[in-house]
């Protein structure tokens, strides 16, 4: 199925990318979306929705279809893949609920591997067969979470261009900036890095539903970036995520989830995501049945809040909040 949107600077087009058949011959397949300006100029790819309960990146790329479709493109051309876990999304899973697997620990995929495996091929050679200029992978972090980008950490030292590349587009967002700290070499924006194709995480907020603020944060930071291609006409003022002040601004940070609980219990948290706080500060108090305080929990650095525990149910290991320090 193809469906096909002209206007006299724009041609949007929809169509489906089968991934399987099912045993009641039912078909699964992606949704793909594709603005093309019909003017040469970079490739961007938009893909969202890796782990099915993220619905939030959904809606974004829908939001900047539809603002493509009002205020034209430039030149170049604007790939997405919407919804790239579908049969997570429809029981609310962040696996492939048929599988279990985790399809951002999927890639690069394989034809003929597993049921992840597969459909992170089908993802990720259709991406590369466009030679993009940039891909953007759209996620959801805790409910409690501000909007934050993800750099990878870098691959090599023979992918010290892509690398740079990354960083530049990284700063162009807006958003405050974190460094992976992970080893994790099985996500797709890792393995596009690999194949010396700039890429990006957005952590937008909350997920399972649509956090209309959070929506709008990500829709501004990609129109900064389709800006920075000069895709598209250049807004008065670009779009920089509002801190309560600069320290934190233009740097990049290293994500931590210490100090976690040495307790159980139900935790009572004493600072919000967003806020910038001091090594000893206290972040978090855990009383047990009675309202006993069983333990302060206090930051370990001097950091900005990125987010919190989506439960207040305590437990020995457990982490209490995100923080990003310098």
């Amino acid at each position: 199925m193809i469906q096909e949107e002209k206007k006299e600077s724009i041609k949007i087009t929809y169509s489906l990318l089968k991934i399987i058949t099912g045993s009641n011959l039912s078909r699964r397949r992606l949704p793909y979306m594709v603005a093309d300006s019909l003017k040469p100029g970079p490739i961007i790819w938009l893909t969202a929705c890796g782990h099915g309960d993220e619905v939030g990146g959904i809606v974004i790329i829908q939001e900047i279809f539809k603002k493509v479709k009002k205020k034209g493109l430039l030149k170049g051309c604007i790939h997405a893949f919407p919804l790239m876990n579908p049969i997570g999304f429809e029981t609310t899973s962040r696996n492939i609920t048929l599988s279990k697997e985790d399809l951002n620990r999927s890639f690069p995929g394989n034809k003929k591997g597993s049921l992840g495996e597969r459909i992170a091929n089908k993802i990720f050679s259709t991406i590369l067969q466009t030679s993009p200029a940039l891909v953007l992978d759209l996620h959801n972090d805790w409910i409690k979470s501000i909007p934050y980008s993800i750099i990878d950490p870098n691959p090599g030292t023979q992918y010290k261009e892509v690398n740079e590349k990354t960083k530049i587009y990284n700063k162009a967002a807006g958003l405050v900036t974190i460094l992976d700290t992970g080893d994790i070499q099985s996500s797709l924006t890792y393995n596009l890095l690999k194949n010396k194709i700039p890429a990006l995480t957005l952590e937008l907020g909350e997920s399972y539903i649509v956090n209309e603020e959070n929506i709008t944060f990500g829709v501004n930071a990609i129109w900064n970036l389709l800006s920075h291609l000069k895709m598209i006409d250049t807004e008065d003022e670009l779009f920089l995520y509002p801190l309560p002040d600069d320290r934190y601004r233009n740097k990049t940070l290293q994500y931590v989830d210490d100090p976690l609980s040495s307790s159980s219990g139900i935790i009572r948290f004493l600072v919000r995501p967003g806020d910038l706080i001091i090594k000893g500060q206290p972040v978090a108090r855990i009383y047990d049945a009675f309202g006993k305080l069983q333990e302060t929990i206090s930051s370990l650095h001097d950091c900005i809040i990125l987010g919190h525990s989506d439960s207040s149910v305590a437990f020995p290991g457990m982490t209490i909040v995100g923080s990003g320090i310098v």
